[in-house]
């Protein structure tokens, strides 16, 4: 399933969500345009796990932020930041923007330890802003239980687009994310996806969501 939006209107202009979207497409094109020392530039701004576990330094902190905006392709960055254009507005239409961008980066702080404590031996780079954005459905589920997601489901050669239930796009993203975590736990080192990031980050969405929204959330109104 490919959510396309969702169906709560938002009173105000989401400042933080949209330069938050503005911020990591910039570092990707930024990334894009150093070439063959991308590499490079990700090893030293990206998470890596087994240098949390071992000499710890300044450098590897400030690493947990500068991971956040950083992407590996054009799918990923794209994806990323199609589900907090979705969502992301709506959840800061709750908290307010200086709320949200608390919230934002602790949950991208929160998943980017999950992943470390399930990975301590690790030594590939983690980046990516899904860890954030996770945080950010789980507080949408929380703050906007009945709302419904415009989304586009593939059946074979044939596509159908619905109007679904929140709770069920966020509850199967969710599920997936953690059978997939599981199954990962003890596995050949790899890379690929993060899934202990998603799943941390979710859970601390779903836990401070009530704690930073202050204002109330709307009646559901269809916008399509």
């Amino acid at each position: 399933m490919i959510p396309l939006r969702d169906e709560i209107p938002t009173r105000h202009f989401p400042i933080i969500n949209y330069s938050l979207i503005g911020l990591n497409i910039i570092v990707f094109v930024f990334q894009v345009m150093l070439g063959g020392n991308q590499e490079t530039f990700i090893q030293q701004m990206a998470v890596i796990p087994a240098h949390f576990t071992t000499a710890l330094s300044i450098g590897d902190i400030t690493d947990i932020f500068t991971s956040m905006f950083m992407h590996g392709g054009l799918l990923h960055i794209g994806g990323n930041m199609l589900y907090l254009w979705i969502f992301g507005d709506n959840v800061e239409d709750s908290m307010g923007p200086f709320r949200y961008l608390i919230f934002y980066l602790l949950g991208g702080i929160i998943a980017s330890l999950t992943h470390i404590l399930t990975n301590p031996s690790s030594q590939l780079p983690t980046i990516g802003a899904s860890g954030a954005i996770a945080a950010v459905l789980g507080a949408y589920l929380v703050l906007y239980p009945q709302s419904k997601v415009l989304t586009v489901i593939p059946l074979g050669f044939f596509v159908r687009i619905s109007a679904i239930p929140a709770i069920i796009v966020l509850g199967l993203w969710f599920v997936l994310q953690f059978f997939s975590g599981v199954l990962s736990l003890g596995a050949v080192e790899v890379g690929g996806i993060a899934f202990w990031a998603h799943i941390g980050g979710f859970v601390a969405g779903v836990i401070l969501a009530k704690l930073f929204a202050k204002r109330p959330q709307y009646r559901q109104r269809a916008r399509w």
